[in-house]
């Protein structure tokens, strides 16, 4: 099975620093095998035997943390969740959506019930959130990096960690995932 794995938090502002050569060997190390990893932020792709992507997320944790000094977080997505994913994208077929714009944050487990009534209530204008399944979708029409939206109350909100992808970094990982699934 191909695996793609995303990690929160690495080589965000000179913290948590992980080399990706090291990334990979790293992976290699548990058995994973082809490994590539897409920008410096943690992107893994990878053919696993491992069904239990619960496990295998807490193993590469581990490893992370006994290797590497800190343990981020790991979320893993086989390519038919990411394929799920990107055809869940509430903004796909809206005019002027830009890509680059699109965040879509990958959930560690299931928001409960109350996740989608509580994120209503956040006052997040001009963002748009969608929450839908394991992913959040977020669009920021005046850019990420003017947003103020309240990461961690929507973190809490939701009771589970995430991380998240721009829209081009999704269909990038995805065509990755594709094409060692092809070879």
């Amino acid at each position: 099975m191909i695996v793609i794995s995303m990690l929160r938090g690495i080589n965000v502002g000179g913290h948590h620093l992980i080399k990706m050569d090291a990334l990979r060997a790293m992976y290699q190390s548990l058995g994973l095998k082809p490994v590539q990893t897409y920008v410096q932020s943690g992107n893994v792709v990878f053919r696993t035997k491992d069904r239990n992507l619960t496990k295998l997320a807490k193993r590469i944790e581990d490893t992370i943390e006994k290797e590497f000094g800190f343990r981020p977080a790991v979320i893993l997505r086989s390519i038919a969740e990411l394929r799920q994913a990107i055809g869940n994208n509430p903004f796909a077929d809206r005019n002027g959506i830009e890509p680059n714009r699109l965040l879509v944050n990958f959930l560690a487990a299931d928001p409960d019930a109350s996740a989608h009534e509580n994120l209503q209530l956040i006052k997040i204008d001009p963002e748009e959130l969608h929450l839908n399944g394991r992913e959040l979708f977020v669009y920021f029409p005046n850019g990420m990096g003017r947003s103020k939206l309240p990461w961690a109350k929507i973190d809490k909100l939701l009771k589970t960690f995430s991380t998240g992808r721009n829209w081009n970094s999704v269909l990038k990982l995805l065509e990755l995932a594709e094409k060692m699934d092809r070879d």
